[in-house]
């Protein structure tokens, strides 16, 4: 069932489509410290000398920061208002590149890049999403997926000038350099962010209803989601901190491909269909359901991953097949989050929705260094690939068979 068919359908009001472009050119903004890392893990393995796993605790602790403190701050966001924690969150976002800058050791990378970026772009992203599933009831789905979109599209403009800058002034300077400019432009976005007016005058938003957050995590609907979340962010996130390992690996990140090396190549369609992916399935969801399109998009990317191995061998096909990956795999920042407020209330959304991204947290500690453990391991990546395709499957027919009729009968006994 979808968001427009429950809810009220407001009026055409240009101010709520302003916040909507400014989510999205935030999101941009702190899109890069988990885009782009994997162009900064061998660097900070050479001047920290930390081996692979360490350094990709980098990467974990950027991720359980942006995620498992997101309820709190969506408390705080409700409480407090988005402009000035919006703001906040891009500065110490950036803030997070500029001092990485200066560290000699892994300790300093955690507290620095780890650190800042992970509150910075948590405060950000469970921010903005929060203000879209207010501003936007009767269009969940395709806006929650235009402002999650931002955070997978900002790094395509990106990854290009970062590879080559790391090339020609070395990893320091470009860390310093896009830390102060992201950081500047996302922050300047913020400070025009506002929620959507209370119901009364002016409102153009149907009133805020739904469950407390305390009831909601007393429901097995609830902790379903989050078992399918959590098992949708560690097959996506093995993919994002190893994808400059898998290429290098397999030999063939630096063969040329239409001119361009193989590795920023894929990097960069992989930044386009991860973005593209977000509104689209997000719209597609507000059209069919969003448990019928979580079994579409979710296969999809079982077929890709497997299809993606099978092609290691060649570096155009392997490339290609990770976009393909990427589409099947970004839509659940629009999914979920729609599915869970059209499940129980926009009332306390943010605070909400920042208890399911928690998920995405326990994700981050399976992606990154458990795919390097079993790399380590076993010598192979196949073992890795193998899990992604597994639970890309199960999360589908979970959302099917199990999730659809669950979620109608719980809607049903509102």
């Amino acid at each position: 069932m979808s968001a427009a068919q429950t809810l009220p359908v407001p009026g055409t009001v240009p101010s709520r489509n302003v916040q909507l472009v400014l989510g999205l050119i935030a999101m941009m903004a702190i899109s890069s410290p988990q885009y782009v890392w994997t162009l900064f893990v061998k660097p900070f393995q050479t001047t920290t000398g930390g081996a692979l796993p360490a350094i990709q605790i980098t990467f974990s602790l950027l991720i359980v920061l942006q995620t498992w403190l997101s309820p709190f701050q969506g408390w705080l966001i409700e409480r407090f208002g988005a402009r000035f924690l919006i703001t906040l969150g891009c500065i110490l976002s950036g803030l997070g590149w500029v001092t990485s800058a200066g560290i000699s050791g892994v300790t300093g990378l955690y507290l620095t890049y780890g650190l800042f970026c992970g509150v910075g772009t948590g405060i950000v992203y469970i921010g903005i999403v929060g203000l879209m599933l207010k501003w936007f009831p009767d269009r969940r789905g395709l806006a929650t997926g235009v402002v999650a979109a931002g955070y997978g599209f900002g790094a395509i403009l990106t990854t290009f000038p970062i590879d080559s800058m790391i090339k020609a002034s070395g990893y320091q300077a470009t860390l310093v350099t896009f830390g102060i400019v992201l950081g500047g432009i996302g922050a300047l976005a913020g400070l025009f962010m506002r929620q959507p007016p209370e119901q009364g005058a002016g409102s153009i938003v149907p009133p805020a209803t739904g469950v407390p957050p305390t009831e909601m995590l007393k429901t097995p609907v609830f902790w379903l989601l989050f078992l399918m979340m959590t098992m949708m962010s560690t097959g996506g996130l093995m993919v994002i901190s190893q994808f400059a390992p898998f290429m290098r690996s397999f030999g063939i990140a630096d063969v040329t491909i239409f001119g361009m090396a193989a590795l920023p190549f894929a990097l960069t369609l992989d930044r386009i269909t991860n973005g593209l992916t977000r509104p689209f399935f997000g719209w597609v969801s507000d059209q069919i359901g969003r448990e019928n399109t979580m079994l579409l998009a979710f296969s999809l990317e079982a077929a890709a991953v497997l299809l993606m191995l099978t092609a290691r061998g060649s570096p155009l096909l392997f490339a290609l097949m990770s976009g393909v990956v990427f589409f099947g795999w970004g839509e659940i920042f629009s999914l979920f989050p729609s599915t869970l407020t059209d499940t129980f209330g926009a009332k306390d959304a943010t605070t909400k929705y920042g208890f399911l991204y928690m998920a995405q947290g326990i994700g981050s500690v399976l992606g990154g260094p458990v795919a390097a453990w079993l790399f380590g391991a076993t010598g192979s990546w196949i073992p890795v690939f193998i899990t992604i395709i597994v639970m890309d499957a199960l999360t589908a027919l979970l959302a099917f068979f199990v999730l659809k009729p669950m979620r109608a009968a719980y809607m049903a006994r509102l």
